[in-house]
């Protein structure tokens, strides 16, 4: 899969699955909206401070993210760590109308906040293949983008 191919991929899945071990040693995974990214190798997604796995993020944040397309046959696996992030600035970016719903108090609601994967390792799968990301073929631009095209 060529970069472009890869990206294509993360931008119209919408969502990924988000990989951890908690803090008894259980392996756990989450599906989550994830639409903000900066190239392949780092990806935002916003959620409730009170999730049991903030929680276990703020105690460790390795991780792994997998983006997948059923339809094709194609997958993205990353392996990295995730920062846990409070500043309004990620929020805002993150924030939508109607996301109220779920912060009453808006964007400062303390139940809200956002996640940062970086990723160390990365591998695509598709029904052609295999194979490695560089960390060069994972870095982006330093800017997050909404690949959201709906």
């Amino acid at each position: 899969m060529t970069k472009d191919e890869i990206m294509s991929l993360i931008n119209r899945s919408l969502f990924a699955s988000v990989g951890y071990t908690d803090s008894s040693g259980k392996q756990n995974i989450r599906r989550v909206f994830c639409v903000w990214h900066d190239g392949i190798g780092k990806h935002l997604i916003s959620t409730n401070t009170s999730s049991s796995h903030v929680r276990e993020f703020m105690k460790n944040g390795n991780a792994c993210l997998y983006f997948s397309d059923d339809d094709t046959f194609e997958g993205i696996c990353l392996s990295g760590n995730i920062k846990v992030h409070f500043e309004k600035e990620f929020k805002q970016l993150l924030w939508n109308d109607g996301d109220e719903k779920y912060y009453s108090k808006g964007v400062d609601d303390e139940d809200y906040c956002v996640l940062e994967f970086i990723a160390e390792t990365g591998k695509y799968y598709r029904y052609d293949g295999k194979g490695e990301l560089s960390k060069e073929e994972m870095q982006g631009t330093g800017t997050f983008i909404n690949g959201y095209a709906g």
